[in-house]
Parts: C-alpha cells; structure tokens; sequence
C-alpha cells in the first residue's frame, strides 16, 4: 500500500499538467517539456534562474511552447528554500498550469516521460533517461531528447525552428 500515494501522487501531476491541453488549443501546437531540475546546471555546472530563463525564452522565439518540471528540491538550489509550481511559475513568467514541481518522494523523470508521451512532446534534457528505456522507448527516437548548453557564453540547443 505504500506505493499507492506515490503514484496517484505523480499521476495527479500529469493530470494537472494535461490541464495546458485544455487552457489553449485542444493540444499544445509545439509542445516542449524542459526538464528544470537538469537545465538549471548547463551553465557552469550552477543552478541558476538565468539559465532557465534563457531556455524559456530560445524555445518560445523557435516557436515552441514549453512547459516545466521540477524535482521537489529545485527551489533549494535556485532560492535556497521550496518553491511550488505558483512560486516556479511566476519566476520564469508562464501560466502555472505549465509549470510542475513533483512532491517529495516522487520520481520526476517518470513524471516528466509520462507527461512528454501524453502531450507527444520532446523533453529538453541532458539527462539520458536510460533506466526508463524499457517503459519509455521513445526516448531512443532521435529528436524526443533534446541537448542543449553554453559554449563561450552562449546558449546552444539541439532544437531546429518549428517549421524549420
């Protein structure tokens, strides 16, 4: 019974997350998932606002419509104490519907998987997601897991343009 409040837990968050799909178009157009707990390192192996702020705003200019995912202890990193998705939502300026920080003891990448198949989306991650390979084989699809970082200062992504 112990694994019960965990996985209603993570379901109700990719429930609430679905909630974009119904804020906007029936589906997101060009939806992207950045995975906030790995893209707040890329710059200098430091969590930073900035960083996701840059991020945020390159896929919104390539014409994407992204969403976020936090692990539980993210706001530790970035503001020294918890954020929740409001806190989350109001620093990077999105809808707080796109915005999720996973409960404690919940496991973000299955969440963050989960979500990206649900919204046939692409996740913005370093992460290699390799332990979810047999649950999640589309991550093996070249494009589904996108690269990004900074090389000299400048924030690089392995993202084409919508339509480009």
């Amino acid at each position: 019974m112990d694994f019960i409040l965990p996985l209603f837990g993570g379901l109700a968050l990719v429930l609430a997350f679905l909630i974009w799909r119904r804020r906007g178009p029936r589906k997101p157009t060009h939806p992207v998932i950045l995975d906030g707990s790995n893209v707040m390192y890329w710059r200098d192996n430091t969590p930073q606002v900035a960083t996701v702020q840059d991020v945020l705003r390159k896929v919104t200019e390539l014409g994407y419509q992204p969403g976020i995912m936090f692990d539980a202890s993210a706001g530790y990193g970035l503001a020294g104490r918890y954020l929740d998705d409001r806190d989350f939502a109001q620093l990077f300026r999105l809808p707080e519907n796109r915005v999720i920080v996973v409960h404690k003891g919940t496991v973000a990448d299955e969440v963050i998987l989960q979500a990206a198949r649900d919204l046939d989306a692409r996740i913005l991650t370093n992460d290699r997601y390799r332990d979810w390979q047999d649950r999640f084989p589309e991550i093996a699809t070249p494009g589904h897991l996108v690269r990004g970082g900074y090389r000299r200062g400048r924030l690089w992504l392995d993202l084409d343009p919508v339509g480009g």
